[in-house]
């Protein structure tokens, strides 16, 4: 499929470090380096299997359960929905708390290229331990898959970078527009295919699939390798002998004391999942509010950047706000969508878990809208404020849920409803991911201290971390999150944090100094 989407260029530009030899006949990737096309096919492969796993995990868990459909075929884990919602929102806290020591083991210890390999296969194995029927297996999976994930999601992006001839080279920005293609397009097909087989068929095949998919994207990743920049192989500030020997101490010390703690949990008879889901829901909520700490209180950073990072607290909790909400597209929102709602419409039936295919599609569909229309706006000096948008994310994701309600009351007497209204959720939340997400991710790197710059990235995906652990911990400690009450308890929390972002927005941007 690379080298289908490969054209010649015997005009494009110079190509960046390890991009080609520079002869001006090399190929290239619409006009791109072709070391792009390897990136961009790993990326659609990872996600294609990313996607398509999350698509069955919550109707998986739940089937042959109290909360399943009769629609739904049995061989699940028969968990109630609660359960089903901590796990799953566990399971994505950790896939983006991971990201962090995934970008320091690149650093550190195996360069960006190692670490994505050894990711990848990880994933793979991850994805293949799904596909063994049984509980045990299933949860080693999962670990393994946002394992693999961490390590993955932290380091590509990186070698993207990597092929071009610096910030300022003219084709960086079309390289990355086009390598977040390849993540929508795998997102949008994954539920297509692997949701209706997993769906279907047989949970454990579609598994099975998703571990296909992310062994094809190996495959040619190591195949492509060659065309990647040689600044991806390097080990940035490795480790020396005395600081691998620390590590390793350090590490094997931890796992004994866990080993020997669930040892005696386990024999003494009093293991529950709760005793796993607990701490990582904990780790979730401290381990970002450490980082922000730490970094707040070093001493190194001058007044100005104390000031950003003040701001940028802001910026982190309503994210955190905003991606507790989002994430329940795949638990809350596709649980009701199973369950509650029709699955045909004008005729045509559909397995549910297509629903998650709309959010990548209107992704697609919309971003280049919305971008066009912040340039058209800002031709006539009205764009928003990074503040401004930031708070329509909020407004939009906590609208998202007020819509919400309707189908829910509606479906209060056992109506099915219309999966139209499930399509208008999905879409006002896309929406509000494209002015929030977009906007915090540049504002992160704005803000950034100068000490941390290479770190913050990570510190942005920590805020995914906090709002999933909160819908975790909130289902853990009993709470109905499928529940209309609840559903415009979130709502109203989303709308009124992105009231108050905009009311205090001339502080905040006081506090981002020449940043707007």
């Amino acid at each position: 499929m690379a080298s289908s989407l490969t054209t010649e260029s015997p005009s494009a530009p110079e190509p960046g470090p390890g991009s080609g030899s520079g002869t001006g006949t090399e190929k290239t990737f619409f006009g791109q380096p072709r070391g792009l096309a390897t990136l961009f096919m790993t990326e659609m492969w990872e996600r294609f299997s990313f996607y398509g796993m999350r698509a069955l995990l919550t109707l998986y868990l739940i089937s042959g359960g109290p909360d399943s459909s009769h629609g739904l075929q049995g061989g699940g884990l028969g968990l109630t929905l609660a359960s089903a919602t901590a796990i799953y929102s566990i399971y994505l806290s950790m896939v983006y708390l991971l990201a962090m020591p995934g970008g320091w083991l690149a650093d550190r210890l195996w360069g960006p290229r190692k670490t994505v390999a050894v990711g990848a296969g990880i994933i793979m194995l991850g994805h293949l331990s799904l596909a063994v029927p049984g509980s045990g297996m299933f949860f080693v999976g999962l670990a393994l898959v946002a394992l693999g994930s961490g390590l993955l999601k932290a380091n590509i992006s990186t070698m993207v970078g990597h092929l071009y001839k610096g910030p300022n080279d003219p084709r960086r920005d079309g390289g990355f527009t086009l390598f977040y293609m390849g993540i929508n397009i795998g997102a949008f097909f994954a539920p297509l295919v692997i949701g209706t087989v997993g769906e279907k068929y047989s949970w454990h095949l579609g598994f099975a699939l998703a571990a296909a998919g992310m062994a094809l994207g190996l495959i040619q990743f190591l195949i492509g390798t060659k065309h990647l920049s040689p600044e991806s192989s390097v080990v940035p500030t490795p480790l020396s002998r005395e600081e691998r020997v620390a590590w390793l101490r350090k590490g094997l010390s931890w796992l004994i004391v866990a080993a020997a703690f669930y040892g005696i949990v386990g024999i003494s008879g009093h293991f529950t999942p709760n005793w796993a889901l607990i701490p990582l829901t904990v780790a979730g909520l401290v381990i970002p509010a450490g980082v922000l700490i730490r970094i707040k209180r070093d001493k190194d950073l001058s007044p100005g950047e104390q000031n950003k990072m003040t701001g940028y607290i802001w910026f982190f909790v309503a994210a955190a706000v905003f991606w507790m909400i989002y994430d329940q597209g795949g638990s809350t929102v596709q649980a009701f969508g199973t369950t509650k709602a029709a699955d045909q419409i004008f005729g045509f039936g559909f397995p549910t878990s297509w629903y998650q295919s709309l959010n990548p599609v209107f992704v697609m569909a919309l971003a280049p809208v919305i971008a066009w229309m912040w340039l058209w706006l800002n031709r006539r000096g009205k764009e928003p404020s990074t503040v401004a948008k930031f708070s329509a994310g909020l407004f939009f994701i906590g609208v998202s849920f007020f819509f919400f309600l309707i189908p829910m009351l509606m479906a209060g007497d056992g109506t099915l409803v219309s999966p139209m209204w499930l399509v208008g959720i999905y879409l006002i939340q896309t929406v509000g991911e494209l002015c929030l997400s977009p906007v915090g991710l540049s504002v992160t790197t704005k803000m950034a201290p100068a000490k941390y710059a290479s770190q913050m990235m990570g510190v942005w995906f920590l805020a995914v971390t906090a709002g999933d652990s909160v819908t975790g911990l909130l289902s853990i400690g009993g709470v109905n999150l499928s529940k209309t009450g609840v559903v415009g308890l979130e709502a109203a929390l989303a709308v009124i944090a992105g009231i108050a972002v905009f009311m205090y927005r001339r502080r905040v941007k006081d506090l981002m100094g020449e940043i707007h």
